[in-house]
């Protein structure tokens, strides 16, 4: 089973719509018993707050159903371990996991969007406000992670 942890700032936009598409590309392909797929996050501002509506909004616009009983929470050390891959989905991200793991000595640390061939950020919809890019972009990235291109 691959273990994968979607991990951005607060737990409330980002990573959670991650965890639900991917759960949803996994339900779709027949693989629910091949993954296991949670978030987190590397602040703990919002820990223990629900999905962020307008990300709920979003989801649902596209048909990806999730768990409103999803809380955010901060990554810890020992999820290291407990993961395959730990997944950032901008370099911020990657900095302040550095805080809490701070060496990656299996390599299982990386951009959501590395997997797409091209190292960029997903841009943080609670700044922008556009959701939709943000949808999309991971929706393209999590493709990619389960189209074969693991490649770390």
């Amino acid at each position: 089973m691959t273990r994968i942890l979607y991990i951005c700032h607060g737990n409330i936009c980002r990573s959670p719509m991650a965890e639900f598409i991917m759960k949803a590309l996994v339900r779709s392909r027949g693989l629910e018993n091949d993954y296991f797929i949670e978030s987190a996050a590397v602040s703990s501002e919002e820990t223990g707050n629900p999905i962020y509506p307008p990300a709920k909004r979003c989801l649902s616009q596209h048909g990806v159903p999730f768990d409103n009983a999803k809380r955010a929470r901060q990554v810890t050390w020992a999820d290291y371990d407990r993961f395959d891959r730990l997944i950032c989905m901008d370099s911020s991200n990657l900095r302040l996991l550095r805080r809490v793991i701070p060496s990656d000595p299996e390599c299982k640390i990386h951009l959501l969007m590395s997997y797409t061939g091209v190292g960029r950020d997903v841009a943080d919809p609670w700044y922008t406000g556009d959701f939709e890019t943000s949808f999309q972009d991971i929706l393209e990235g999590c493709e990619a992670m389960l189209d074969g291109l693991f490649r770390y």
